[in-house]
């Protein structure tokens, strides 16, 4: 199946008033985390040019700073992804605790940074949008096209970029088991 961009949402969907966010229930993880998993599929288009607003004006100020802090945390997540598909260990702790796994990720590729060149490019052209679209995706409460739209991405009707991310993360196997299960149901 093709790639797909997802469209670019309306400003005042992604960014409406205060009545459209609000704090996850922290004691419900899985409720969170699918939350989480939603926002970033049906908002992707939306991140990527807030992210790449941000990684424009910090790679504008120090442009062989943040082509070095990108490939290197570009080479530490793919790194991650592939012992984690040949550890066991590490595939058990990406499934269950995934915000563990990035936060592994991001210090490995800050402690790397540190080593090569200049830590505050990786905090503001790197950390920063990824911090804003994870609180963005944490408090923004979902709608109706927003859930409309993920169930066809995980069935398979759509492969967008962030859905590909999101697969080597591992985040949405439990959405499609749970969609074919009641597909399945749905066809008795």
């Amino acid at each position: 199946m093709e790639v797909q961009v997802a469209p670019l949402r309306a400003w005042d969907d992604f960014f409406p008033g205060s009545d459209r966010f609000a704090l996850p229930d922290l004691k419900d993880i899985s409720k969170w985390n699918n939350r989480v998993v939603s926002n970033l599929l049906y908002y992707q288009t939306n991140y990527l040019m807030v992210a790449a607003a941000l990684v424009s004006i910090v790679g504008f100020l120090s442009p062989l700073n943040m082509l070095i802090g990108g490939t290197v945390v570009v080479l530490v997540f793919l790194g991650f992804v592939w012992m984690s598909h040949n550890k066991d260990i590490l595939r058990k702790m990406k499934k269950q605790y995934p915000t563990t796994f990035v936060v592994a990720i991001m210090l490995s590729s800050y402690f790397l940074i540190s080593y090569l060149g200049d830590v505050m490019v990786f905090m503001f052209g790197i950390t920063l949008p990824l911090l804003l679209m994870f609180v963005h995706a944490s408090l923004r409460l979902r709608n109706i096209q927003n859930k409309l739209q993920n169930k066809m991405e995980g069935i398979g009707l759509k492969k967008t970029p962030m859905g590909i991310i999101l697969d080597a993360l591992e985040q949405q196997e439990d959405s499609i088991n749970k969609l074919a299960d009641y597909i399945s149901k749905v066809k008795e």
